[in-house]
């Protein structure tokens, strides 16, 4: 089986192509290499392209044929969405309507999509399942709900495209790196809690920042749900056989369903490093809420999906291995 994976050489991108090639299939990785990396890619061959290029998408996707393509070519800093809109609307929601209708043109007619829990904003209730209201307060987040609704509507009923079928994965907080290190994080700029705190423990990060003490929570810094990203890699593999085997248009929750404080991920990290770092107290930063924990009940029944790696300092081990290598 064909894959085409935009994004491929990113974080998350590079562990599905590694789950994918693990298991046979045949994976073409598009990814204009401006977040990621051709060295992450370990299966499969690699063109370099920009979404923004329909033309050239288009063309890639005649010619692969893939049977089904993943989506995660994205920009995905809450903190810039909000001072850049239009670089996130441009990036996350144009490109994103070039790729999908390439896939209607080219006759492909699945497709999984890399979304986010920034969709829910601040929940109502916890945990939030996948008919939790969609109420992102970030451009970033916004970006990633317009895709999805571009998604329900061109697989709809009354749509002309509607042999047309999707999954959306909502992510909460993607951590951690492959056990064996071969790939991992390797943003240019760190913005994740767990891999700033690991640069900090090797002294790249002398300011380590805690944004926002004062929540409504038991140690007053925000919660959240972090999952392994080899344990995410596996539930994409799960969706593309969802539907291989003829499933509906779906979304799924993609998180282990209890949460972990700022404070916690930071003990961890000085646990598991050994190094005891400086860490500063801050301000909150804008469109963070307090708390984001999954609901994720649904797709451990439709997708039978088992996560192995539900352990923080596991977690934080693999990253650690990484962050070392690097």
């Amino acid at each position: 089986m064909k894959v085409l994976v935009s994004g491929g050489a990113g974080y998350i991108g590079s562990h599905v192509v590694k789950a994918l090639g693990e298991k046979g299939y045949d994976v073409l990785v598009v990814d204009n290499l401006s977040t990621g990396h051709s060295e992450l890619v370990l299966y499969g061959e690699l063109i370099k392209e920009d979404l923004a290029n329909k033309e050239g998408i288009s063309r890639i996707i005649r010619s692969f044929k893939p049977d089904a393509v993943m989506h995660f070519a994205a920009h995905i800093r809450v903190e810039e969405s909000v001072m850049d809109p239009l670089k996130y609307y441009r990036n996350n929601t144009v490109n994103s309507l070039n790729l999908i209708e390439s896939c209607v043109e080219g006759d492909i007619k699945e497709f999984i999509f890399s979304s986010t829990a920034a969709v829910y904003g601040i929940p109502e209730k916890l945990p939030v399942t996948e008919d939790s209201p969609l109420k992102p307060i970030n451009p970033y987040g916004r970006s990633k709900m317009m895709v999805e609704y571009i998604l329900e509507d061109t697989a709809g009923p009354l749509s002309k495209y509607n042999d047309f079928r999707y999954v959306s994965l909502r992510y909460f907080n993607v951590a951690g790196a492959d056990e064996k290190s071969r790939i991992g994080q390797k943003y240019p700029e760190a913005t994740h809690l767990i891999t700033r705190a690991l640069k900090a423990a090797k002294g790249e990060i002398e300011n380590f920042q805690i944004f926002g003490t004062d929540y409504n929570t038991p140690d007053g810094t925000c919660i959240r749900d972090y999952i392994h990203v080899d344990d995410l890699a596996d539930a994409h593999l799960k969706a593309l056989d969802y539907l291989k085997k003829g499933g509906k248009s779906d979304v799924f929750n993609c998180g282990y369903g209890h949460g972990y404080s700022v404070r916690e991920v930071v003990d961890t990290v000085k646990k598991v490093t050994g190094v005891d770092f400086h860490v500063e107290e801050t301000g909150r930063r804008p469109g963070d809420p307090p708390v984001l924990i999954a609901d994720n009940s649904k797709i451990k029944k439709t997708l039978s999906w088992t996560p192995r790696h539900d352990d923080l300092e596991y977690i934080i081990e693999t990253a650690w291995k990484w962050e070392k290598k690097l």
